[in-house]
């Protein structure tokens, strides 16, 4: 926005915000100064972000998509970015006493004077910390009421590939991959401010619609049919598209962020440089939206790899190397790059971690060059579910034996405890099938016992409820109400310890269905979910990805509250099952995959046919290359991590 409209022009809150610190619980989270933050003259910048992540400091400030487009942005020399998170209530009620807005850690400016507010949304949980942040920042809540003189307010992450339920808060959404993005929105917004700002807000929306990869949701009106169905979603004036297209970034070894990784001053979940070794995935599991919606597989090289790491390590002072993907251990050359890595690293306190492992994945050989250097960080493999019938029905083609061989190569190895993580509430499952992870768990510890001639083995079983989720093939599916999943759960808790000797060695740990519900309803809802949203923040709700401050029955009495005069209910959101015809409430907004072979793969789910990876054999027509001009990029290539002389510990 003009600054010439702005009440205030960048000036730190700091004074007024340091008073309130030592009244709260863990003030260092809210003070920046990190190693690797950006500081920039407000004044010599021509076009400013705010960059948000919905969450607590400790959740957020790890966050590897908002560590890049915040290093891609500040590259720019006349680009600010700055980055803010979550307050904790405490802060929350204190900044409402004395008039502190919504402020960024790095120069604790307020949000309301940026340009662009950039939320990255990794869960739909997320959605009542936006109102708080906007509500903190003196930006009104319903974008219809905002003004030049408040910033453009824009959604990201993997839950903006269905923004309804929050197109009454936002002004636009991207889909897909945020480096290039952010740069073309950078572009528009300095050319609208060079030219005047003419038109205002409206004209800088209406531009950044005509991309064709911004949505902006005041462009389209939904109709809705008598039963509550949509009837369709259409643009409200002729010079924005009927569809908007995800974003696509190719060559990834082009991209190689984050250069500057931020070291946090406070703890966070995660402490490690991480590097994503590859974008996007082809396993085709049916539940798993990621997998879907980052389509098709980009490889970075070995040695950008080992470039970045090498950098990385040098940049921040960490000793631990995530190698992350959503299956890392599919890099088509993941042997090479782990056995450069030790080699590289050996002898030093630099320790490898992979986070995501297939089961089908892992060896011995990549379990040996992960243990080089004496540390053996946590493994989580995820089946997914307990038998042999589910994993076809969701494409988790993993066998009993492909499991009991990899935890027992990992207990071998020296790894003592291993977590494996399932699903409860999957399309057609049925009690028995979730019992089937209890004898599952079983025979993980008999094998790990047999293996190694110890007792000293553990295994974690941790189990979430299924959510289905948009651009899936299971988006048509019904999900298990909370009362099913409970009773399963309980049931599974009972299998596992009925064995007293097996049962002790193994944790577990699970949600009650409660959350999935809700989190289904935010997944799967259209705009009049956001009525639903709002009266749950204003009757208190924050932080709702958390179990002690999630409140079901708050959320189930703002939906009788909300939905029953639009003739829906909370149930006909998830319990639901949708049919072929009716429209979806993203259907307007393209993710490549083209909607019949969805349905198709949703029919073979029904029938628990299996689908193989087109990474290795022929094309599927998911419709993702053609649709999005792009490619699958993978190796090998054929090169070698070289060695560092001298290497540091």
């Amino acid at each position: 926005m003009p600054d010439s409209v702005r009440p205030t022009t960048g000036a730190s809150i700091f004074d007024r915000l340091e008073p309130l610190l030592p009244r709260v619980q863990k003030p260092i989270q809210y003070v920046g100064g990190e190693l690797g933050a950006v500081s920039k003259d407000w004044a010599d910048t021509t076009v400013r972000w705010a960059l948000m992540y919905p969450d607590a400091y400790e959740v957020g400030q790890p966050n590897q998509g908002v560590q890049i487009l915040y290093e891609v942005l500040n590259e720019q020399p006349d680009v600010l970015a700055e980055r803010t998170y979550s307050v904790w209530p405490d802060l929350e009620a204190l900044m409402r006493e004395h008039a502190v807005p919504q402020f960024t850690v790095d120069a604790h400016r307020p949000v309301g004077d940026f340009d662009l507010l950039g939320v990255s949304f990794s869960t739909e949980l997320g959605y009542t910390n936006l109102l708080t942040a906007l509500d903190l920042a003196g930006i009104p809540i319903e974008s219809a009421d905002r003004d030049d003189s408040h910033p453009v307010v824009l959604a990201g992450g993997h839950a903006a590939f269905n923004p309804e339920p929050i197109a009454d808060f936002l002004d636009a959404a991207v889909l897909g991959d945020g480096e290039e993005a952010v740069l073309e929105i950078t572009d528009i917004v300095r050319g609208w401010k060079a030219e005047g700002s003419p038109g205002g807000r409206d004209e800088l929306l209406l531009r950044l619609a005509r991309t064709e990869s911004v949505y902006v949701p005041r462009f389209y009106d939904v109709d809705y049919l008598p039963d509550g169905r949509i009837q369709r979603i259409v643009p409200n004036r002729p010079d924005v598209p009927f569809r908007v297209h995800k974003r696509t970034t190719m060559d990834l070894d082009a991209w190689p962020y984050p250069k500057k990784p931020l070291v946090p001053l406070a703890e966070t979940v995660h402490e490690r440089y991480a590097v994503e070794i590859f974008r996007g995935c082809t396993r085709g599991c049916r539940f798993c939206q990621a997998g879907m919606i980052t389509r098709p597989v980009r490889e970075r090289s070995i040695t950008t790899i080992g470039d970045m790491v090498e950098n990385g390590l040098k940049e921040s002072g960490f000793n631990e190397v995530g190698l992350l993907s959503l299956s890392s251990a599919d890099h088509s050359e993941i042997g090479e790059v782990a056995h450069g890595l030790a080699d590289r690293y050996e002898g030093s306190n630099v320790s490898l971690s992979l986070p995501s492992t297939r089961v089908d994945a892992f060896n011995v050989e990549l379990a040996e060059e992960l243990a080089r250097n004496g540390r053996r960080t946590g493994l989580t493999f995820a089946p997914e579910g307990g038998s042999e019938r589910i994993r076809k029905v969701i494409n988790k083609m993993v066998t009993e034996e492909d499991l009991i061989r990899t935890v027992t190569t990992a207990y071998s190895g020296g790894w003592r405890q291993v977590k494996l993580y399932f699903m409860c509430g999957l399309p057609t499952e049925t009690d028995e099938d979730v019992l089937q992870i209890a004898r599952l768990a079983h025979e993980v510890i008999t094998s790990g016992r047999q293996a190694t001639g110890s007792k000293d083995v553990r295994c974690t079983v941790s189990i979430g409820g299924f959510v289905p989720k948009p651009h899936t093939p299971f988006q048509w599916a019904a999900m298990a109400d909370p009362e099913t999943i409970d009773r399963r759960l309980k049931a599974l808790r009972d299998a596992i310890n009925a064995n007293r000797s097996l049962g002790r060695a193994i944790g577990y740990r699970y949600h009650d269905g409660r959350p999935s519900h809700i989190e289904g309803l935010l997944s799967r809802g259209d705009r009049r979910v956001g009525r639903v949203i709002k009266r749950v923040w204003a009757e208190g709700g924050r932080f709702d990805g958390w179990s002690e401050h999630f409140s079901y029955d708050r959320w189930v009495s703002a939906c009788d509250a909300e939905l029953p005069a639009l003739g829906v209910s909370l149930a006909w959101y998830t319990t639901r099952e949708r049919q072929q015809a009716e429209v979806l409430p993203w259907d307007h907004l393209d993710s490549g995959l083209d909607a019949d072979w969805l349905w198709a793969d949703w029919q073979d789910a029904l029938s628990e046919v299996e689908q193989d990876d087109c990474r290795w054999t022929p094309c599927f027509d998911c419709g993702v290359c053609p649709a999005m001009d792009t490619e699958i990029q993978i190796g090998p290539t054929g090169r070698k991590l070289l060695p560092l002389t001298p290497v540091t510990s």
